[in-house]
């Protein structure tokens, strides 16, 4: 670990945080702007990532749809795309809206992002990705990153993994975020893709060896913070997916382990979140879209399974307020009605 932030100098927040040894995962229709600010109350310290956003989408409508965002700095916005100059124009644009890194993703298997040729199967071209890394590295000051699998289909050997990265390596790139596992481009959902091609950490640990100059952040599995430790024992930097969304916390307890900060104080952290809630529903922000995000908030509580139900009731009615969350919560134990 570093002991400046020298990856992103646009930091609005956390101005002398080292630079992050933890970050979540860019997830569809999970890492919105209305979770990562729930995360940043959790954790000030974890490098978080939109959701991919194609640049199709971004540069054929008004890009504060898919790019305004709010104190949840350091944050990345990962970019879908395989055409270079469309991909340098969109990370003009993450300078521009105040991200502090930009990323490519080569990861994603899902059927409907193949069909326009980016994600995955973008890892069997990787001059065209090295091209795409030039184009958006010349035209921003942002670190450009590369989100992978560490192969795809029959081309998943570790030479095919290091052809790839050493293709990129050779372009300029010292940023690699690597979901170790491979993708199966036919056949498997993206959830299956999680979950049943066999994890191979040691791809990404001998990568690590074999580039020591380049930065290589682990992706794929990590559950715990046990895991977590581990993992770090041999690579800088570690991404979490799935497990942050199921449990919002772990996100604190990793801070917590790895840096010594204190046990966040939830009560403290969720009235936080309720007054942004309150702030976003005078905006038009429906409430359905910010607590779709919370269902797992009081994961282990007493109660948790009453407020989850009652939440994901009512939280989709047509005039559903501030109310519906304070009726959820309601349904929970705190400590303090426990030990009073």
């Amino acid at each position: 670990m570093t002991s400046a932030m020298l990856h992103y100098p646009l930091l609005k927040i956390n101005a002398h945080m080292a630079e992050p040894l933890i970050s979540v995962a860019p997830m569809m229709g999970c890492t919105d702007r209305h979770f990562r600010y729930l995360l940043r109350l959790i954790s000030p310290r974890a490098l978080l990532y939109t959701e991919m956003v194609t640049t199709g989408a971004l540069l054929n409508n008004d890009p504060d749809r898919f790019l305004a965002h709010r104190a949840d700095e350091p944050a990345a916005l990962q970019l879908g795309g395989n055409e270079p100059k469309a991909l340098a124009r969109c990370a003009k644009l993450a300078e521009i809206f105040g991200y502090q890194e930009v990323n490519m993703n080569v990861g994603c298997p899902s059927d409907r992002v193949q069909e326009g040729g980016i994600g995955a199967c973008l890892m069997a071209t990787p001059h065209l990705v090295a091209d795409c890394f030039q184009a958006m590295s010349e035209v921003t000051s942002l670190p450009v990153t590369i989100k992978s699998r560490i192969g795809i289909d029959d081309q998943d050997s570790y030479d095919d993994f290091h052809t790839f990265i050493s293709t990129l390596y050779d372009a300029g790139c010292r940023d690699f975020i690597v979901h170790a596992r491979k993708a199966v481009l036919k056949g498997l959902s993206p959830k299956e893709n999680r979950e049943i091609p066999p994890l191979k950490y040691d791809f990404v640990y001998r990568i690590a060896a074999a580039f020591p100059d380049a930065r290589f952040t682990i992706n794929g599995g990590l559950k715990t913070v046990e895991e977590t430790k581990e993992a770090l024992s041999h690579v800088p930097a570690a991404m979490l997916g799935r497990a942050i969304y199921d449990n919002p916390w772990t996100l604190n307890a990793l801070d917590h382990a790895l840096f010594g900060d204190p046990i966040s104080d939830r009560h403290r952290i969720i009235e936080q979140y309720r007054a942004y809630l309150e702030e976003e529903l005078d905006k038009g922000t429906r409430l359905k879209h910010m607590t779709r995000h919370l269902l797992t908030l009081f994961q282990g509580k007493p109660g948790a399974r009453a407020y989850r139900r009652y939440l994901s009731t009512h939280m989709y009615e047509e005039l559903a307020g501030i109310e519906v969350f304070d009726q959820a919560c309601a349904l929970v134990q705190t400590d303090e009605q426990l030990t009073g």
